[in-house]
């Protein structure tokens, strides 16, 4: 599995019972404190594996830095033992890594993850019928935004920040007593982007309820122009083309769909009379959330249906 289906992590097949997951992901930094950069950064690069059904077995450290701002490499330190606990806790091995001068800090994490071939997750597998979770609220974009503006409550930021670091173990490993059909994570993109994947590589519709989203609490206050990302602009153009609005739904829902997540939560699509066993299944392994928030349609039209 390549690019062909836009997935989240390309799939190699060694033999008839291993096959590895590979990806690769790293930003600048989110928020201040930089042990917890390298954890959100960490855990955003592990996702990927999870999202496709796999577990994460080994990573390899990509480092952009300016030594000539930092020569102790003191906030460096920190970032890679904020990493290093995220793969400690994944299971996964740091076996090495790369580093580059650079005016701008960047870090992530290129990760190889292992599947059973038979039990890998895409974003292509979705069937009608099927019911649509998420697993962590949305928003993280407006509130480090809004954080680096010094405009965002503390309670929030923090809320976002304890999502942000959390693995999406817990949601993929809950999946092991029910047969999902498909899978991704929700980063970059947004929910509406990733979600436009999906139904683009399933061919089927996907139809969201905007109010059922999960939020972090009080977030409805970022929502505005100044706390909006050029990544939410460039969401909603790529996304927009492709959807149909049905009823009236809060203008600040649909911004909710576009806006790009750090980190986010995984987006399972399993038939709806296991969804409420699942749900509960991951919110006891751990997971901030475990939310119904649409379902899959044969293909009427347009990919994507946002209804009120």
């Amino acid at each position: 599995m390549g690019t062909e289906t836009h997935d989240d992590a390309g799939v190699f097949q060694l033999s008839e019972e291993i096959a590895l997951v590979q990806t690769v992901d790293f930003f600048p930094p989110l928020v201040d404190d930089p042990f917890l950069y390298g954890q959100i950064a960490a855990a955003n690069a592990l996702s990927d594996v999870y999202a496709m059904g796999g577990e994460p077995v080994t990573a390899m450290n990509l480092v952009g830095y300016p030594d000539d701002q930092d020569p102790k490499l003191t906030w460096l330190g920190k970032i890679l033992e904020g990493g290093a606990e995220r793969c400690q806790v994944a299971g996964a091995a740091i076996v090495g890594g790369h580093t580059v001068r650079d005016k701008e800090i960047k870090f992530g994490l290129s990760v190889t993850g292992i599947v059973h071939p038979k039990k890998v997750l895409t974003n292509a597998g979705a069937r009608p019928g099927d019911c649509l979770v998420l697993t962590k609220p949305l928003g993280t974009g407006f509130i480090t935004t809004a954080s680096k503006l010094r405009k965002c409550p503390e309670e929030i930021f923090q809320a976002a920040c304890a999502s942000m670091m959390q693995l999406n173990q817990a949601g993929a490993r809950a999946l092991a007593e029910f047969t999902p059909h498909g899978m991704t994570d929700i980063t970059g993109f947004g929910l509406a982007g990733h979600l436009l994947e999906m139904a683009l590589g399933c061919g089927h519709t996907l139809c969201i309820s905007l109010s059922k989203l999960p939020r972090f609490k009080n977030v409805e206050a970022l929502i505005e122009k100044k706390f909006f990302t050029r990544a939410s602009k460039t969401n909603r153009e790529y996304a927009q083309p492709h959807w149909q609005i049905i009823g009236s739904p809060s203008p600040l829902d649909v911004e909710l769909a576009v806006d790009a997540q750090t980190s986010g939560g995984l987006v399972v699509s399993l038939p709806k009379d296991q969804a409420a066993d699942y749900i509960q299944k991951a919110l006891a392994l751990g997971t901030i959330c475990a939310v119904v928030i649409g379902e899959v349609l044969p293909r009427e039209g347009t990919a994507l249906i946002f209804k009120a």
